[in-house]
């Protein structure tokens, strides 16, 4: 018998083998928004959720697990900030491939980085979810104390402060973080999943 070639580059199985398992469609929940309105707090509770309530492969990339260790030789120039969501971008198609639910918590500023992070991952899979908060209450939450640095002058160029926020023009679903618990947030994105027959 002759012996078998192993091509480790040739997937052998597929996208539609990978999904074909799954009980949920792949999708990319992408939440934006200043820093303090709640990103990171309402994608972790949608994760539970569709985690233990529906069964769903997920995995949940914020800003913090991100620039520790993958983009940790990143700083926060524009330059330095569009790299990080290209490779935010990046790495998310692969855990679109693999079938999973991805839940990505970033400020990512600028629409035409979140725009070319939905070509990356594919249009038909992203979802951009708008956080909206005034700034006033994000900055009266300041969990990490980064508005009071920026206004101290210790973090130049901070979304909100010294750079700007580019809402969203059609985002697929807005959250009222400012006027809504996280509970009401996470619901009516779980209700939105459901209703796109995701989960």
């Amino acid at each position: 018998m002759a012996k078998q070639e192993i091509y480790p580059h040739l997937a052998l199985v597929t996208h539609q083998d990978r999904v074909g398992i799954k009980s949920h469609r792949p999708a990319c929940l992408w939440f934006t928004g200043l820093s303090g309105s709640g990103k990171s707090t309402i994608a972790n509770s949608v994760d539970v959720r569709l985690n233990r309530e529906f069964r769903v492969h997920t995995y949940l990339l914020d800003g913090d697990n991100f620039r520790s260790g993958l983009n940790r030789d990143l700083g926060f120039s524009l330059e330095d900030r569009q790299e990080n969501i290209r490779r935010l971008a990046e790495v998310t198609k692969l855990f679109l491939d693999a079938g999973l639910i991805v839940l990505t918590a970033f400020i990512s500023p600028l629409r035409a980085d979140r725009d070319r992070a939905r070509q990356i991952v594919q249009p038909e899979c992203f979802i951009e979810i708008f956080v909206e908060c005034p700034l006033e209450i994000c900055m009266q939450r300041d969990p990490k104390g980064l508005y009071r640095k920026a206004r101290q002058g210790i973090i130049p160029d901070f979304t909100g402060i010294g750079s700007p926020y580019e809402s969203p023009l059609n985002p697929e679903l807005i959250l009222h973080s400012g006027e809504e618990t996280a509970e009401v947030c996470t619901e009516k994105v779980v209700n939105y999943l459901q209703g796109k027959d995701i989960v």
